[in-house]
């Protein structure tokens, strides 16, 4: 009997023999913690910003500097929107487990230079550093948690990471409260430094799970590719499930490498149309950040307290209470939105949010127009604030996660990491302009700001509705197979477009190949058994 070489699956055990729902399980805690981090950190500028100390130490006391403060603020935007723009390259090159990692290091080198601070360039300095790695990790671990998870699971865990964002929030806005009892430079400086936490998590984690097998694939490294699909999947490498899935990553990959247009001539008028609709699915992904953010969740989520002082008139602690109490319920309510995302579609939450969330601002403005105008006025403010906590419990049921899933679940795998950078460059850019008018627009329009804000969540409403196509219940190759048929720009018309149940032409292709693999493997079984035989007979 001749000994033949042992294959690598029983050579060794990778990612610590951990496979199926457990290696899902550490690859999301990964992509949680970057997420927790990404909500930590829109938090903690709100507290940091009513602080006197922060306030004194970097000469921005007084009504005249609200300009400055506001740069101060939205300057972590611009760096983040360069560093989701830098994961054009070092997403596709180094793969997401490289680029997550060279964001998380970023990130703690930015964190080290705002601890530090005692003066407003250095403060400034920090913010971007701070931003640009965290514009990379925000634009990479959604992409990456999208490409190693099950499809009747991904939309699930995408979620779940945003859920954690609002957690990283709460968390925030409670050490923000609690300091403020205490007041001094580390009423600002240890919630800065709290970051190292979800840092150090990352940097123990990230670099023993697997890489994206979508990625690998990409980058000619099958046998990788196979043993991670393998271990994702708790199946043998040779199993007809695992080869079927190989065969349609690799038909995609083939298919977008000869259809795909250069980025120079996505948008160059006069060359035809390529059937892929790169333009079209990458201005959809994109479309949900910017809409997310022009939906107003940033004015507030940067700065509640301030809302809450300036507008509604309540003192630094109790808005400090408020907000805290306020994120821990947007945190509880977002829950809501693992289950439905898949039950309702994204479409559907996405339609939810918006209705919830433009009702809420309808109101919000009617009470502080009343609060401005009326003689008990305080009565109408005070009013406002249960519709401020259903604002943010509205955007947490859709808007607060569907924005960051879309983008990776719409876009075909070669554009997956440009279409994600894209997106999260969209966000940031936006982000910026949201964070940086904030303050102005409450000091100068008062309750008039708020009407901005009413009037774009009633636009979003249609365009959600007849433009964006339903990716629930779908394999990322499906998405491909959609976009290939040529579909209208109108999605209302083609039920296949807005069904959350998957399509039964996906499914019965998906059978036919699982069962042409099975024939083939059998086919070669017994092949391989005449050849031994005729081997024996010699």
């Amino acid at each position: 009997m001749v000994a033949t070489s042992p294959t690598p699956s029983t050579t060794r055990r990778p990612f610590f023999g951990l496979t199926g729902g457990w290696l899902t399980f550490w690859l999301t805690v990964a992509c949680a913690t970057d997420m927790s981090l990404f909500g930590y950190d829109q938090g903690v500028f709100g507290g940091v910003v009513v602080t006197d100390d922060f306030l004194e130490v970097h000469d921005l006391v007084g009504p005249t500097k609200t300009t400055t403060l506001s740069t101060v603020t939205a300057i972590y935007d611009i760096g983040c929107f360069f560093g989701a723009m830098m994961a054009f390259t070092i997403g596709d090159r180094l793969g997401r487990k490289a680029a997550i990692l060279w964001g998380t290091t970023i990130m703690a080198v930015g964190t080290v230079i705002q601890i530090t601070s005692y003066s407003l360039p250095q403060i400034i300095v920090g913010r971007i550093v701070l931003g640009l790695g965290n514009g990379l990790n925000t634009a990479t671990a959604p992409i990456w948690q999208t490409e190693t998870a099950s499809p009747q699971w991904r939309g699930k865990l995408v979620i779940l990471d945003m859920m954690m964002n609002i957690a990283g929030y709460a968390l925030v806005n409670w050490i923000n409260y609690g300091l403020s009892f205490h007041g001094g430079a580390i009423a600002w400086r240890f919630p800065i430094a709290f970051q190292f936490i979800f840092l150090f998590v990352l940097w123990g984690t990230v670099p023993w799970l697997p890489e994206s097998p979508r990625w690998l694939m990409a980058h000619q490294r099958e046998p990788e590719a196979l043993e991670v699909l393998s271990c994702l999947e708790a199946k043998p490498i040779n199993d007809p499930y695992i080869t079927t899935l190989r065969n349609e990553i690799e038909y995609s990959i083939l298919y977008e490498r000869e259809n795909n247009p250069r980025w120079r001539d996505l948008f160059t008028r006069g060359k035809p149309q390529n059937d892929t609709k790169t333009v079209r699915r990458l201005l959809l992904g994109a479309g949900t950040q910017f809409i997310q953010q022009f939906e107003g969740i940033n004015g507030l989520g940067y700065y509640f307290p301030t809302v809450l002082i300036n507008s509604v008139g309540l003192s630094n602690e109790m808005a400090r209470l408020l907000a805290a109490c306020s994120a821990t319920s947007y945190f509880v309510f977002s829950l809501v939105s693992v289950p439905l995302v898949e039950k309702v579609g994204r479409r559907g939450v996405m339609l939810l949010s918006t209705v919830g969330q433009f009702f809420c601002y309808m109101i919000i403005t009617i009470l502080l127009s009343y609060a401005e105008s009326s003689p008990d006025g305080t009565k109408f403010a005070s009013a406002s604030i249960a519709f401020f906590f259903l604002y943010f419990i509205a955007f947490g049921i859709g808007m607060l996660g569907v924005p960051w899933l879309y983008p990776t679940e719409i876009n075909s795998l070669q554009m997956r990491t440009k279409g994600a950078a894209v997106a999260t460059a969209t966000n940031w850019l936006s982000n910026f302009v949201i964070v940086e008018i904030t303050p102005i627009g409450i000091q100068t329009l008062g309750w008039r700001f708020y009407i901005i804000w009413t009037v774009l969540n009633a636009a979003f409403m249609p365009v959600i509705y007849f433009f964006y196509p339903e990716t629930a219940n779908r394999n990322l190759e499906d998405m491909d197979a959609y976009y290939r048929s040529n579909p209208p720009l109108i999605v209302t018309k083609d039920p296949d477009a807005t069904s959350t149940k998957r399509p039964l032409k996906y499914i019965q292709h998906e059978d036919e190949e699982i069962q042409m693999s099975k024939k083939r493997n059998s086919m070669a079984m017994v092949s391989k058994v005449e050849e031994m035989e005729i081997e024996h007979v010699k």
